[in-house]
């Protein structure tokens, strides 16, 4: 494993690093991911079973409501100034939206799944 496939030195990455560069939360190896916006089973430097570790529709729901309101307020920005017809705001909206969410999906993915297993977080568990 060469050192550009490793996270900055420390104990372990940080979840929003370990999103973006697709970094193992444990290890640091460029390991987390096995395609676009899927995950690998396990590292295969540390072993840790990212299977395991479950984040669901989360990251999307997050990003679908986040990118959701700034193009909605982007909308109603444009329309009092320019006016155009509902099909140019279809044609717009529809196609940004969807781009920035699926362009944003990864980096979401990972920096949660890295912040449950920094946490500890399990399904089925409460605190007492």
């Amino acid at each position: 494993m060469t050192h550009a496939d490793r996270a900055p030195a420390g104990a372990a990455p940080r979840p929003i690093d370990c999103g973006i560069g697709g970094f193992c939360p444990r290890c640091g190896a460029r390991t987390l991911f096995a395609g676009a916006i899927r995950f690998a089973d396990r590292c295969a430097a540390s072993e840790l079973d990212i299977a395991a570790l479950n984040v669901g529709d989360g990251p999307a729901a997050l990003l679908v409501l986040g990118w959701g309101a700034v193009v909605v307020a982007l909308a109603i920005a444009v329309e009092p100034s320019l006016s155009p017809p509902w099909w140019l705001h279809v044609l717009l909206w529809v196609p940004l939206t969807t781009a920035s969410v699926v362009w944003s999906l990864r980096a979401a993915k990972g920096w949660l799944l890295a912040a449950e297993f920094r946490t500890a977080a399990r399904e089925g568990r409460i605190a007492s």
